[in-house]
């Protein structure tokens, strides 16, 4: 069976620590960022999009709970994040979850075991978004799309998709913040039916006229040469 490829986020200051849970990611085909240091993870997991974040905690400049509370602070969408420390006291774990953790390690742990815990907070919270809603944004660009009644809501106000539309965004909000090609997304919606060349331009233009023009800010972008990305 082919393992579910996983983008993830080390942030672990030891380097002959990082190198070994690489190389094992790696050769299940695991995408990996590396980060050393808690300022840089957390510039990081702010500016790409991952399915999940192994932290430590021990973390030069800033430690992992700093990072933790920042990322849920300021993160759009929740990252589901596996802690990864020497400290394996009650009160230790109490506090990482409460800051917002979703699961916990303590070292000394089996690869094998990490992995298969990224993998199932992955799934978990893909599983949970899939069955309520997607919510990025905040205030006047808030965005908020359900699963169950098809409603889109910008900003409280109801935005009135087609089912095309409706799944762009939906793909867009997904990815959020990384940016989607026009072959991914006409791969998504379409698959293997041949497309017109101007059918995705078509339902862009349809859907910036209901998600954009209405407001000051738009939060639909083309990026050329790329593909487009929401932007908050």
């Amino acid at each position: 069976m082919k393992e579910q490829q996983l983008k993830v986020l080390l942030i672990e200051d030891n380097v002959a620590i990082s190198n070994n849970i690489a190389t094992f990611f790696d050769n299940r085909g695991a995408i990996m960022d590396f980060a050393y240091d808690g300022e840089q993870g957390a510039s990081l997991a702010l500016a790409h999009f991952y399915d999940c974040i192994i932290l430590d905690i021990a973390l030069p400049k800033k430690d992992g709970l700093a990072v933790c509370q920042e990322l849920r602070n300021k993160a759009e969408r929740h990252i589901p994040i596996i802690m990864l420390t020497a400290r394996d006291t009650l009160s230790d774990k109490v506090t990482g979850f409460e800051l917002g953790a979703d699961d916990y390690l303590t070292k000394p742990f089996e690869l094998e075991e990490l992995y298969l815990r990224c993998l199932a907070i992955t799934q978990r919270h893909q599983s949970q978004s899939q069955s309520k809603q997607l919510q990025l944004g905040k205030n006047e660009t808030e965005l908020v799309l359900d699963f169950a009644s098809k409603r889109v809501l910008r900003a409280g106000a109801e935005i009135h998709l087609q089912p095309i539309g409706f799944a762009i965004l939906r793909i867009l909000m997904e990815a959020y913040p990384r940016a989607v090609s026009r072959s991914e997304l006409c791969d998504k919606i379409w698959g293997d039916e041949p497309t017109d060349s101007d059918a995705l331009r078509s339902h862009f233009y349809q859907l910036r006229k209901v998600l954009d023009k209405p407001f000051a800010k738009p939060i639909i972008k083309t990026i050329h040469g790329v593909g487009f990305s929401l932007t908050f």
